[in-house]
């Protein structure tokens, strides 16, 4: 009998039942009132006067009022290059230890600051996670096995008096003594830099463990199991991981791997959704009946949201200067919104880059629906991620196939435009059946991209590509595995720089 994991699993069942989740809106407007309190004598509080706003009527209006919208760029040239030269005080109170490296799938490499603030709200968030476990039905002997944890390199490097890595390696390499028994793959394998050597170590290794979860990114957790299948000669995951039970994914949505993905298992797994960024831990999924994730409400992050509507946009994706934005109280269902945060590390209104949209208000649980410069409106298609997510899903029902990565544009050909997708499938395909195939489900599905192609928009043209030649761009234009993610839209320049790197390699 697994005694330890009935322990564990009750400790876990008891915190859920009596500990109750806050108030969504009274926990927000006390997180923005410790934020301001806290970073008041900062250079930024004195800058914004954030005494001032605490002594206001309206804290939050008041607030909203006084501080602008920034973005990394923004932020980066007026407060973060400070802190990034080694300077304290400048938007949270005292030094920042750590810096997240993130290339992102919207700008050039950032820096993003992580404080030990941050570290803790991570850890926080991480113990909800755990909490959330009692309404997945788990047995208890799962509570005694291994979770292998595939991030970056915990391996950080020095910039400026910061130790710098991807937010995976930072939070892995802050792993608190009592869960490093359960954490795989350990601090040796975990140190290698190189995305494939890394896992060629955990593939070797692989036997030896008793892994009951997942964590990590899809496409490189993809790429890692089927190195394991391969070196052990098995016919699925499960033949060596019998134990394996929980996929706990993030950073993209889940939905267009999993058809690929469970052909590598025995048995599908619980699948949990995260939403861990660089800049915090802003969500995870808590019910099982359900893939929408609930914001973490009361835990060092406030929350607005700008009505992803043109008015409110720039033609660079940026926020416009009199733009909307609404508090948690005020969103709406099934509407998308660009999402502003301001954290325990020094972001201040800060646009993270992704859209959200709310699926229950009650529980404050979202869906990413996407990125605000991976957005598809060059004729007036106004074709989100999420519905071309859900277009790539249609066409694998339809025509029977895995697919599993495709990047779209739409671009000039002559005076009209054309949508173009490259696409990766587990097997041949017509591609003018497929092209044909994916315009009228989105013609269908969306009336705005309905109305472009009987104007500027002429047609959709499909080329399959070889899953490699993906992670081969990634790998050689930012970073195999760990954070990184694959645009699902590019703009022409760099659709055609794509383009002209598949072509060189096929």
């Amino acid at each position: 009998m697994a005694i330890i994991g009935e322990l564990i699993k009750s400790a876990i069942e008891f915190t859920d039942k009596f500990v109750k989740d806050p108030d969504p809106i009274e926990a927000q407007k006390q997180v923005l009132e410790d934020l301001l309190e806290t970073a008041a004598d900062t250079a930024f509080g004195r800058h914004y006067d954030f005494e001032a706003i605490l002594n206001s009527e309206n804290a939050v209006k008041a607030f909203a009022q006084t501080v602008p919208v920034f973005d990394y760029d923004k932020l980066y040239k007026e407060w973060w290059h400070l802190v990034i030269e080694g300077k304290n005080d400048i938007t949270w109170p005292g030094s920042t230890p750590y810096l997240a490296l993130s290339s992102g799938t919207t700008s050039a490499s950032k820096q993003i600051p992580v404080t030990d603030d941050m570290l803790a709200a991570i850890r926080r968030s991480g113990l909800q996670q755990v909490a959330a476990l009692a309404n997945f039905d788990l047995p208890p002997a799962f509570f005694e096995k291994q979770i292998l944890m595939l991030g970056s390199s915990m391996d950080l490097k020095d910039i400026n008096g910061h130790l710098a890595g991807e937010i995976s390696g930072i939070s892995a390499s802050k792993i608190p003594f009592w869960f490093r028994g359960y954490y795989k793959p350990g601090k040796d394998i975990a140190n290698i830099d190189d995305f494939d050597e890394r896992i060629k170590e955990i593939a070797k290794q692989a036997a030896d463990w008793d892994i009951g979860s997942l964590s990590g990114i899809p496409a490189w957790m993809e790429l890692m199991l089927k190195e394991v299948i391969s070196y052990h000669k098995l016919n699925n995951i499960h033949d060596i991981w019998p134990n394996l039970a929980v996929y706990t994914t993030g950073g993209v949505a889940f939905e267009p791997y999993k058809k690929s993905f469970e052909k590598l298992l025995a048995h599908p797994l619980v699948y949990i959704d995260t939403y861990l960024a660089s800049e915090g831990f802003l969500a995870m999924q808590k019910r099982p009946d359900t893939a929408a994730m609930a914001l973490v409400v009361d835990n060092g992050i406030y929350f607005e949201f700008v009505p992803f509507e043109e008015k409110n946009l720039n033609e660079d994706g940026t926020i416009a200067e009199n733009a909307e934005i609404l508090t948690l109280a005020d969103v709406e269902a099934d509407k998308e919104y660009v999402l502003l945060i301001s954290t325990v590390a020094g972001a201040w209104r800060y646009m993270i880059g992704d859209t959200v949209m709310f699926t229950d208000l009650n529980r404050h649980e979202i869906r990413i629906s996407g990125r605000t410069k991976h957005y598809s409106n060059v004729a007036g298609e106004q074709l989100s991620v999420i519905q071309m997510n859900a277009a790539i899903q249609e066409m694998e029902k339809q025509f029977n196939v895995c697919i599993h990565e495709f990047i779209a544009s739409t671009i000039h050909r002559g005076g009209e435009f054309v949508q173009q997708w490259y696409i990766s499938t587990d097997k041949d395909l017509d591609k003018n059946a497929v092209a044909k195939a994916l315009d009228e489900n989105l013609r269908q599905n969306n009336k705005n991209y309905n109305v472009a192609r009987t104007r500027a928009l002429k047609g959709v043209e499909v080329e399959p590509v070889p899953v490699e030649v993906f992670y081969k761009w990634s790998e050689e234009n930012k970073k195999l595995g760990g954070q990184v993610k694959i645009p699902r839209v590019m703009k022409e320049e760099q659709f055609l720089e794509f383009e002209g790197f598949v072509k060189s390699q096929i």
